[in-house]
């Protein structure tokens, strides 16, 4: 029979709509498209405060100061309880972050100078948490002190996968806030403001509106910044805007009696200040001030759901110029201070913020180091880092999945007699005075049971001893330069 065209082409018509109706409704995303979603690399912002303790935010126990914004980024992401530095000082801590190699396997394992300006270098032949990023299409920038090269060198944070740097490239020259240059990339800042004893320039507000600058400049690609911040590290001074808010609040003090003048002013030894306390709670208040000016830019310019936001400390609580942590029950729980190996000296606040990715007002007690930053970072960038000693904890932040753990952690200190520390599970184990007695007796702490460290129970616990002597004797290589001779090494920071 045949239909007549009129029926024939309704029938065609009705065919194609709903093809099109089909085609143009919404349709359930393909796994490829939301392995695609997923993989959009977040930008990464990662602030390492210099020397704040375990005990120094509001929102880990401390009472005598608030820490509002730093406190709203963890109400807004994850507060870890059991992270690590890279080492109980500066330079090994920060070689451990970008190489995510432990410092018995890190090429940095102490603070060495190199005179007039710098540390020992990082070198050439290590690849960098910033030139992995970097490679993976990373716009990469770091703002504040560096500590693993002197300028010029191997080690210059330009020559290890930074397009931009600006700050200070010595720590020691970190020492002050009212510096006579600082760097941007290979140019030596003169501040002339700051020449002789005048003090016009406060370096980390220079410093946090280069930050600023930074996110505002690349707010169209994939960033990584890395804010390593010289505050609350002695010396001990704040702006007198800031320092007013302050004086006279935190009684009683102690005034410390500094270098004021003469051929050593500004290149190392502290400044005096007559209110510590109160000094030390305006650079925190200062320190919180711009951590919260930076997730303001962040979420301003609408970066907020794909924009990592990392902040935590590169050691414990020290005790230098005038510093008084136990004022300030800097360690909360914890026994030790910077320069030790007891938790005090190397567990450090973390908090992570990705809005719509880690959950808000989350806590993590996973057990994490320096080390987990790089390849973490490398998986969320869709990238891989090299083989090294770190885990990363990205099953942890975004609760997906399950959480690989360490066999173990470990650290070497090559100052105060040599200490080298373990920890395995919940075991820890402390060893100090190896250049005296490499055999000295081992410490054993139960961590589940004991934070801090009050309860040696080694003789107790001879097969566990016994385990940790073993971890210790194959958790390092030799080093040509960190060889746990005490003679080497021209200063401590």
């Amino acid at each position: 029979m045949i239909l007549p065209y009129q029926y024939v082409k309704n029938q065609f018509t009705w065919f194609f709509l709903s093809l099109l109706i089909v085609n143009c409704s919404p349709q359930p995303e393909t796994a490829t498209e939301l392995e695609s979603e997923s993989s959009n690399p977040p930008n990464i912002i990662y602030i390492l405060a210099d020397d704040l303790g375990y005990g120094d935010l509001s929102c880990y126990g401390q009472t005598k100061f608030s820490t509002p914004n730093i406190d709203k980024l963890a109400q807004e992401g994850m507060r870890f309880t059991q992270h690590y530095s890279g080492n109980t000082v500066c330079a090994p801590s920060r070689s451990a972050l970008m190489t995510g190699l432990h410092t018995g396997h890190t090429p940095i394992r102490g603070n060495k100078e190199v005179r007039p300006e710098g540390q020992h270098p990082l070198p050439d032949s290590v690849q960098t948490l910033a030139e992995s990023l970097r490679e993976a299409g990373y716009a990469t920038g770091a703002f504040g002190k560096w500590g693993l090269g002197y300028p010029g060198s191997e080690g210059d944070p330009n020559q290890q996968g930074f397009d931009e740097f600006f700050g200070y490239n010595c720590q020691r020259y970190g020492h002050h806030y009212y510096p006579r240059h600082l760097w941007h990339n290979q140019d030596s800042i003169v501040l002339e403001e700051n020449a002789g004893k005048q003090k016009g320039s406060y370096a980390p507000s220079l410093i946090h509106r280069e930050v600023l600058g930074f996110i505002e400049d690349h707010q169209e690609e994939p960033f990584f910044l890395y804010v390593p911040s010289v505050i609350p590290h002695a010396e001990l001074v704040a702006p007198p805007e800031i320092m007013a808010q302050y004086q006279g609040k935190y009684p009683p003090e102690t005034p410390y009696e500094g270098v004021d003048e003469g051929e050593n002013y500004r290149t190392g030894p502290y400044e005096s200040q007559e209110e510590p306390h109160a000094t030390f709670v305006a650079m925190i208040s200062l320190l919180d001030q711009q951590v919260g000016e930076i997730v303001a830019k962040v979420d301003s310019l609408g970066l907020a759901d794909n924009t990592l936001i990392i902040f935590t400390s590169d050691n414990g609580p020290h005790q230098e110029g005038g510093a008084d942590p136990d004022y300030f029950d800097s360690n909360g729980p914890l026994k030790g201070y910077k320069r030790d190996l007891y938790e005090g000296g190397i567990r450090v606040p973390m908090i992570a913020r990705w809005l719509g990715k880690i959950a808000a007002g989350s806590e993590s007690d996973h057990v994490s180091a320096f080390w987990d930053v790089y390849p973490t970072l490398a998986e969320l960038a869709n990238t891989e880092s090299p083989e090294g000693d770190g885990v990363s904890f990205v099953p942890t932040l975004l609760d997906s999945g399950s959480q690989p753990q360490h066999d173990y952690l470990y650290w070497e200190f090559h100052e105060k007699g040599g200490r080298l520390a373990v920890r395995q599970g919940d075991w820890k184990a402390v060893r100090y005075n190896v250049l005296e007695n490499p055999d000295s007796p081992l410490e054993l702490y139960d961590l589940s049971q004991d934070i801090g460290e009050e309860n040696n129970v080694a003789s107790e616990h001879p097969e566990v001893v016994a385990e940790m002597e073993e971890v210790l004797k194959n958790a390092r290589t030799p080093s040509p330069v960190f060889t746990f001779d005490q003679g080497t090494y021209l200063g401590a920071q």
